[in-house]
């Protein structure tokens, strides 16, 4: 046993050293390799990106009961954030309206009220607020310092002297609150002196619409934004400049249909805001639809606030008669309505499912609603889901293309299996006297079998680690090796760009190299090269000594 297994590893080292032809088959196993492990890292990259982006603003569970809203959501949020199992809670209302931006165009939007503290601690609301500083780009600063196109790939958030203003319109986000104007704007020994103004209780409440809601923004080649400058002309033949950039002095009038607690319309109401920020969630028709409103100003509006309101009575109805037939006058009776809203969102405790805290939900809102039987929503109607069924539709979609592309180029990379068939095949034929010499002095039909199965196992080997490591320098550098193919052929006339950051809505190629996945290929691509080789190893293991 001992003697058998040496003359094979001795064999399957020598024929996989000195042939060609064994070359070729591991290189077809290294590149199927490299193709499927990039395929899955770049597709599970995009998955996790959009994943992340589709919670940025939700959190883990939401409990809804749209349009009239719930009451006493404070005893709720504190009954949640008092279980273990919570980390925080925050109220949101959750309405349509129209927006009427600074160059008169008027867009339908979803409003949603939210306390910037508490929202920032439930979502990743803090992570989404766009204009904020960043870190500068050293590479893309080196390569484009001086040239035309440094506009286009630069980032404008990363130039240190606008740092301070930055900060402030970020500072601004996170308060939904603005003063009349985020910057004072005067001249200093003969220069133009640009300054944050600095923020107050008194500032008023503001709004953070997203990144692509108001059409403001110009999207540059680099996946940055950039404000927008509009020439008008002007009555007198003139050009009049205007700065878009809406968090300096922009403002959009909000108008909401007013709704009473039985959900009936009362009124329109309309109010200008501020704008203090916007937000980037990752997702295009968030950010192309979605206006963040400061709470207890949309609250207010919405009529949802607590307040002393009228009770529907027969002195409210025209139709209403006294018992002798004259006309009801009945006096109006009033009482406190408490403050209500739409939406609560849940953050659990790190590492906890949200499946998990689902259900916890579920059990804390039981016990709220028997402590306010008949004022809020029974627990069989109200709607506790969590992010992943709020996104579910979306989530399986990207699942079930990132299924479709590996099965393709799985079936494609399996043509391996026949490759290595006729190479191990034809090695077979030319090595019948080897074959015979070693059946002549002893070596089993097993052992001839298991010395070709050896063989293909040792190519699946060095050409499945080979290509795991040439998909990781590739993923590691993707997006540098996308820049060369598009400048490689801008050379020649040719639009090589795949992935422009100006269609897609990621500025870079999201990948995500997953070791058990690139574990799974590896495997596939071994067992690829021993099934190739099986049956030319079962031709050789039934050869006749005498005749080879």
């Amino acid at each position: 046993m001992y003697s058998c297994a040496v003359y094979q590893l001795v064999l399957a080292r020598k024929y996989l050293t000195s042939r060609i032809m064994p070359t070729l088959a591991l290189l077809a196993v290294m590149l199927s390799v490299a193709t499927v492990t990039v395929t899955w890292s770049v597709m599970g990259g995009f998955l996790n990106t959009l994943i992340q982006s589709g919670r940025s603003l939700v959190g883990d569970v939401s409990i809804d009961w749209p349009n009239t809203g719930f009451a006493h959501y404070e005893d709720l949020i504190a009954r949640l954030e008092a279980d273990p199992m919570i980390a925080a809670a925050t109220p949101v209302i959750e309405t349509f309206g129209m927006v009427r931006l600074p160059d008169d165009q008027v867009r339908l939007a979803v409003l949603k009220g939210v306390e910037g503290e508490s929202f920032a601690r439930v979502t990743n609301y803090e992570d989404t607020l766009y204009w904020r500083p960043v870190e500068p780009d050293r590479r893309k600063q080196e390569k484009y310092a001086g040239k035309p196109e440094a506009f286009e790939h630069l980032d404008p958030r990363a130039m240190p002297d606008e740092h301070p203003f930055y900060e402030a319109t970020y500072a601004n986000g996170l308060r939904l609150r603005r003063p009349e104007s985020a910057v004072s704007i005067f001249e200093q020994d003969g220069e133009l002196v640009i300054l944050p103004n600095e923020a107050t209780e008194d500032d008023a409440p503001a709004i953070v619409p997203g990144v692509e809601f108001t059409n403001f923004n110009y999207r540059t080649a680099g996946g940055f934004y950039q404000p927008k400058v509009v020439l008008r002309a002007t009555s007198t033949g003139g050009v009049l400049r205007d700065d878009l950039f809406m968090p300096i002095r922009g403002s959009a009038t909000v108008t909401v249909l007013q709704l009473d607690s039985s959900g009936r319309p009362a009124d329109a109401i309309t109010r200008t805001f501020p704008v203090a920020n916007e937000f980037q969630s990752g997702i295009f028709e968030a950010d192309q639809q979605v206006v963040l409103v400061e709470f207890h100003a949309l609250q207010q509006m919405m009529n949802m606030d607590a307040a002393e309101r009228p009770l529907p009575d027969a002195a409210d109805n025209p139709f209403a008669v006294s018992e002798d037939g004259a006309a009801a006058v009945l006096p109006g009776r009033t009482e406190i309505d408490p403050a209500r809203t739409t939406t609560v969102l849940v953050r659990g405790v790190d590492g906890i499912p949200a499946a998990q805290v689902a259900r916890r939900v579920e059990t804390i809102y039981g016990a709220f609603y028997e402590a306010h039987p008949g004022e809020v929503p029974d627990p069989l109607y109200i709607r506790i889901q969590t992010w992943e069924d709020m996104n579910r539709t979306m989530i399986e979609a990207v699942k079930k293309e990132t299924g479709l592309v590996l099965v393709i180029f799985g079936i494609i990379c399996f043509t391996t299996v026949f490759l290595v068939l006729a190479i191990f095949w034809s090695m077979i034929s030319e090595k019948t006297k080897d074959i015979g010499v070693l059946r002549a002095i002893g070596a089993g039909r097993a052992g001839i079998a298991s010395l070709w199965l050896s063989y293909g196992m040792g190519l699946g080997i060095v050409g499945a680690v080979l290509g795991t490591v040439l998909a990781a320098l590739i993923v590691a550098n993707i997006n540098e090796i996308h820049t060369a193919i598009g400048q490689a052929g801008a050379m020649f006339g040719m639009n090589t760009v795949i992935w422009d950051p100006r269609i897609y809505y990621f500025a870079t190629i999201p990948t995500d190299l997953d070791p058990v996945k690139a574990a799974v290929v590896v495997v596939m691509g071994i067992l690829t090269c021993v099934l190739g080789a099986a049956i030319p190893s079962i031709r050789a293991a039934r050869m006749d000594p005498v005749q080879a």
